[in-house]
């Protein structure tokens, strides 16, 4: 990416908002690690006559964070599931006008859904509702999907305006969109990152890897 396209508006926003998406993707990653050792506790202390009160609830509470903090996270990196049997086959301005078009109706549905999962949220505050056996608090856990889904409804205005931004010109280079890579592209990126190798796929499949 150029200096001059690096320092546009919408690659400085696209840029600093990452960084609150990848602090998000380390919470739910911390909080998966955090699962598995008091899974393996919960197991060694019930041996010991001496397990987890509440260890139910808490996994339940706790599964929250992992299924929707890192969902703009996600978003970004092009994770979530995609039909591209048909959308694959587009190219220049129909590609990124069905891309937008996608993305616009995403945008809207979080729209709905950050009204409502706030309603839930306020209900269980008002209620005061707790969990069955340890009686916690459920209010914390309905209050992280708003605002997980509130930092996937800026992701997705970003992506509106690139997309938006890639169909006005579809010869620019893309900036604050998600770039879907072919099979050999994603396992040369991820050899690239586990091994810090680069690697070269040919047509017919075979590669070179140097380093």
């Amino acid at each position: 990416m150029s200096e001059q396209i690096r320092n546009t508006a919408l690659a400085r926003f696209d840029h600093a908002f990452s960084k609150i998406e990848d602090l998000s993707n380390w919470v739910a990653s911390g909080v998966i690690f955090l699962l598995m050792l008091m899974a393996v506790y919960q197991v060694i202390a019930r041996r010991l006559d001496f397990p987890i009160f509440g260890y139910i609830d808490m996994i339940e509470q706790m599964m929250v964070v992992f299924a929707f903090v890192a969902v703009a996270y996600c978003q970004r990196e092009g994770g979530h599931v995609r039909m591209e049997l048909f959308v694959s086959k587009l190219r220049g301005r129909t590609y990124w006008a069905v891309e937008l078009i996608g993305v616009i109706i995403a945008f809207m549905v979080i729209t709905i859904l950050i009204l409502n999962s706030f309603d839930h949220f306020l209900r269980a505050w008002e209620l005061g509702d707790t969990t069955i056996n340890a009686e916690l608090p459920v209010w914390p856990s309905k209050l992280i999907i708003p605002v997980a889904f509130s930092l996937l409804w800026v992701r997705l205005l970003i992506h509106i305006a690139g997309y938006y931004r890639m169909f006005i010109n579809p010869n620019s280079t893309p900036v604050a969109v998600t770039v879907i890579t072919n099979v050999e592209e994603e396992a040369a990126r991820e050899i690239r990152e586990a091994l810090g190798v680069e690697v070269e796929f040919s047509k017919e499949g075979s590669n070179d890897a140097t380093r």
